[in-house]
């Protein structure tokens, strides 16, 4: 019972050590001594040089209860409370889909789009959390097949650039100029590829446990590298596979999710959809777990999901969302990550960082890859917070 108790509130607690010349904060376990200077590691990437140095001239190290509460980067760092929509709709956004879409909070504030995660996953009304309603005109919307869109689970004309399309021709139903963005896991992927097409239109974003849709990635969770973390979640994914055809399971759960018996799909998206239910948090969390036994929520979170890392995103590289940063270096931007995220782990936000510098990490050290823990929560409101001062600030 004591591990539990310190395990979802230690990041109330730890202290935090900020570097005034870099733009990563990380949570840490331990306080340093003011005599105590090192080097921790040191990173090139182009033509920045950054290094973690902990010394009494030019870091901060305080439990988060005595730091300044007029700091801008720490104005807030709760949830906002439960609001509902004022405007919900569908839009016609091809001959065969059509999208749900929802606004909360001010319409007369500053616009920001949330995209959400699986790709498949849709919105739940403890998205609009994470932005005070008073300044944002909040804009959810399902994506293709997802959620409330129809049709359900459909996988024609679903690809990374319809999605982007399709966030194009919202913002200009909604006669919308420029917008912030905010997604995480797939809804980070979504988020870079439509900046860097649309750069113009993005005045910050706020990104959480990114995920670059790489195969390296797609290997670690759906191939067996997280399984030496989660065996007793994995056997259940890896048993509903025959050993003959264990040498792909995307490939093999392609072939179920798309299978002409309606059971065959459901039982299938079951299991994919547990397996990444039951390592989606640090500590298990049951009632997310319970989402895999929902078939219609399943078959779309697993067909839609299956389909796009099947297509490798869509992307004409494995490196493509890296290859384009300087698209988008100028947009300030917030990346989240949780240290112990198994479904997108550290090393993609870390490559995206040392790619793109000027996007500042926060690395929450008591947190995995869900939204809903309390550290990436907190992180994510702050991240919106300091974006929301930056506009203020400069009359937007």
């Amino acid at each position: 019972m004591t591990m539990k108790r310190v395990l979802t509130n230690t990041y109330y607690s730890t202290p935090i050590l900020e570097h005034s010349s870099l733009s990563p904060i990380f949570s840490l376990p331990i306080k340093f001594p003011s005599f105590y200077s090192t080097s921790l590691s040191s990173l090139s990437s182009g033509k920045s040089k950054l290094s973690l140095d902990y010394n009494n001239n030019n870091t901060r190290i305080a439990p988060l209860s005595s730091m300044d509460s007029s700091s801008t980067e720490l104005n807030r760092r709760e949830l906002y409370g439960d609001i509902e929509p004022y405007s919900t709709g569908f839009l016609k956004v091809s001959d065969l889909h059509t999208i749900y879409w929802e606004q909360s909070g001010n319409p007369n504030g500053h616009p920001v789009v949330f995209l959400h995660g699986g790709p498949g996953g849709g919105t739940s009304p403890s998205n609009r959390n994470f932005f005070d309603p008073e300044f944002y005109r909040i804009i959810l919307f399902d994506q293709r097949g997802a959620g409330k869109s129809t049709p359900h689970a459909c996988l024609e004309e679903n690809t990374t650039w319809d999605l982007i399309s399709d966030i194009e021709k919202i913002r200009e139903h909604f006669g919308i100029p420029e917008w912030q963005v905010f997604g995480g896991s797939w809804g980070s992927t979504l988020a870079l590829a439509y900046s860097q097409s649309h750069p113009e239109k993005v005045t910050g974003m706020v990104l959480r446990g990114i995920f670059l849709l790489r195969k390296k990635e797609l290997d670690w969770f759906y191939e067996g590298g997280a399984a030496a973390i989660f065996p007793d979640a994995w056997e259940p994914f890896r048993d509903l596979i025959p050993e003959s055809e264990r040498s792909c399971f995307i490939n093999a759960y392609s072939k179920r999710l798309n299978d002409d018996d309606l059971e065959t799909q459901y039982a299938a998206a079951r299991a994919w959809t547990k397996w990444e239910m039951m390592t989606a948090h640090l500590l298990p969390n049951e009632e997310n777990i319970k989402r895999g036994d929902d078939d219609k929520f399943s078959l779309a979170f697993a067909r839609i999901e299956n389909h796009y890392f099947l297509n490798k995103g869509f992307f004409p590289s494995d490196s493509f969302l890296l290859d384009n940063i300087e698209k988008i270096r100028h947009i300030k931007t917030t990346i989240v990550q949780g240290r112990y995220d198994v479904c997108c782990p550290m090393m993609s936000a870390w490559d995206l960082h040392k790619a793109w510098p000027e996007a500042e990490l926060k690395v929450v050290q008591d947190a995995g890859h869900s939204a809903n823990e309390p550290g990436i929560a907190a992180e994510l409101v702050a991240a919106n917070e300091k974006l929301k001062n930056t506009l203020k600030t400069s009359g937007a």
